[in-house]
């Protein structure tokens, strides 16, 4: 992991004492409701539908056990003793008051931690693979790329008032487990004839234009970097849109300029940066590395872990679902699911944190992750501790063997908190988790990703579900669209958006639904055939008309 230097510390300290100054100005009238509103935003301070929230930077979804256990207190002390895991692998907290959010942002900062530039129109967290420097199928390290951009893009005084808010993925694996190609900017990193290079996709997004990104250089050498990031945020600072909000994102000026007119102005404006200051040497690029070397992992214990599983059906489909293969042999990586019946996706308590931030420390290296998915991720743990771990799982409710599976479901908060909501997703999560409760079902429909969305915002990632819901608003009353097909890319499948089956259901019927369109996968399914397949081939005729009852 990287570790924060002295000028890091410094930097958020002050960060902090600012806050805490200016903060005090509004609460005692010296400052407007409108000259507020950037500070807070800059801080990850929103104003929801019944309380603010504040948005916490877990960058690249990485943070270490002592983080997570402050988090726990910070829920605890300032919150209603629970936090809730984004789509875009950070924290968010849904009840602290205003006059403590700079306290709040104090401890964090005892922990090298922050809410910078999680709001507002600037480059957001840099996201990445939950799996990066584990994974099996891993080319590169995507980690030291994240924290390059991390600090770059860090109060970037050029980059800090953008059009519209900024969001950047990268991915080292065959595997895409970071949706680069619905991002502002996705990346993927490889290795080629001994260098690092990359792969730059630009125009991707959600939203209420769902967008697919367009490859626009392929094998960039990684020492330029920055200065082709520079040349793309150039051409869209002057270039994107201001008058119009719905239409100042990156994706709406690739659309309007093409992808070959895009890429041409960029290689103007790269011209005038390559191999200037921001180019990076190779001792800065090892300097980075070297944060995120592979650990000295000792010979781990032996297992009987067939045994095991043979002896515990419950505890096989588990590891079938949630552990996946590790670089280092003996050791796995371990998804935590906070996907169970009755709980909103991806909401921990602080007694779930800190037993989290233990099992980090017991079985790992004190590391955990956080997936896009909202669920946690233990990156280190020896096969032989699998069994204890899954028990211990289970007595904290982080067991669920639901991982890739329909009830493992990416919802956002919706109607229930957020102001911009036409209706509420956690009600319909919910619904759908007690109609599929039964998991021999869900493990024989296979690997189908279900996202909710309560808004166009699409923070739920609707577009990209095989399933997905999006809340619409029908005269003041709650409706729901239903799309199929859509995929954020991985399993070897390209990103692809969702198509719309028809007109809109009410909350009551979401439900059975979606009970309806797995019945018609199963009847048309082919042997070994998953969800999405199966509709890549048939089109969604055949699941309208079962919805609809037109056939």
């Amino acid at each position: 992991m990287y570790r924060y230097d002295t000028f890091d510390k410094q930097f958020v300290t002050e960060r902090v004492a600012h806050y805490r100054s200016q903060t005090a100005r509004y609460i005692a009238g010296e400052l407007s409701e409108n000259e507020f509103l950037q500070l807070r935003l800059r801080n990850g301070l929103y104003v929801q539908r019944l309380a603010p929230m504040l948005r916490v930077a877990v960058p690249y979804g990485t943070l270490n056990s002592k983080q997570l256990r402050q988090l726990a207190f910070i829920a605890r002390h300032f919150d209603r003793g629970y936090g809730h895991l984004s789509t875009r692998q950070n924290v968010q907290f849904n009840w602290p008051l205003l006059e403590e959010v700079p306290d709040i942002l104090a401890a964090l900062a005892e922990v090298d931690m922050h809410a910078i530039q999680t709001s507002g129109n600037c480059i957001r967290n840099v996201t990445t693979d939950q799996f990066a420097g584990v994974a099996s199928d891993e080319w590169l390290d995507p980690r030291p790329f994240c924290e390059i951009i991390r600090q770059w893009s860090t109060s970037h005084p050029e980059f800090d008032w953008l059009p519209r808010k900024f969001k950047i993925a990268i991915t080292g694996a065959r595997e895409d487990r970071a949706a680069v190609a619905v991002h502002d900017i996705g990346l993927k990193v490889y290795q080629e004839a001994g260098e690092a290079r990359l792969d730059v996709l630009v125009g991707g997004g959600l939203g209420r234009t769902p967008v697919i990104g367009e490859v626009i250089r392929q094998g960039l050498p990684a020492r330029h970097l920055l200065t082709y990031l520079e040349a793309i945020m150039r051409v869209y600072n002057r270039y994107g849109r201001r008058d119009n909000k719905y239409k100042a994102r990156i994706k709406i000026l690739v659309r309007a300029m093409t992808a070959d007119g895009f890429r041409a102005r960029v290689d103007e404006e790269w011209a005038h940066l390559e191999n200037g200051p921001s180019t990076l040497t190779d001792a800065e690029l090892e300097r980075m590395a070297s944060h995120f070397r592979p650990y000295d992992y000792p010979t781990p214990p032996a297992d009987d872990l067939a045994a095991e599983r043979l002896a515990n059906p419950a505890f096989s489909r588990w590891v079938e679902q949630n552990v996946s293969a590790h670089r280092e042999p003996g050791y796995a990586i371990v998804t935590l699911s906070t996907k169970l019946t009755g709980v909103p996706p991806g909401d921990v308590s602080d007694a779930q944190m800190e037993t989290v931030a233990d099992w980090a420390d017991e079985y790992g290296f004190g590391e955990i992750r956080i997936s896009h998915e909202q669920n946690f991720v233990l990156p280190d743990v020896p096969r032989g501790k699998l069994l204890e771990l899954w028990q211990k799982a289970g007595d904290a409710q982080l067991a669920a063997a639901n991982v890739g599976l329909i009830s493992d479901i990416i919802c956002c908060p919706g109607g229930d908190y957020c102001s911009l909501a036409n209706a509420k997703s956690i009600p319909v999560a919910e619904a759908i988790q007690t109609a599929l409760a039964d998991l021999d079902y869900q493990h024989d429909l296979g690997p189908i990703d279900l996202n909710i969305s309560g808004c166009m915002n699409a923070c739920g990632h609707h577009h990209v579900g095989h399933i997905g819901i999006l809340g619409v608003d029908k005269k003041g009353n709650e409706y729901y669209q239903i799309s199929l097909g859509g995929h954020s890319g991985g399993r070897g499948i390209a990103a692809s958006l969702g198509e719309i089956v028809g007109p809109s259901f009410s909350r009551d019927e979401v439900a059975d639904v979606v009970v309806q369109i797995l019945a018609s996968y199963v009847a048309l399914r082919h042997e070994n055939e998953t969800f999405l397949a199966c509709l890549q081939r048939t089109g969604i005729k055949p699941f309208k008309e079962k919805i609809y009852g037109t056939a």
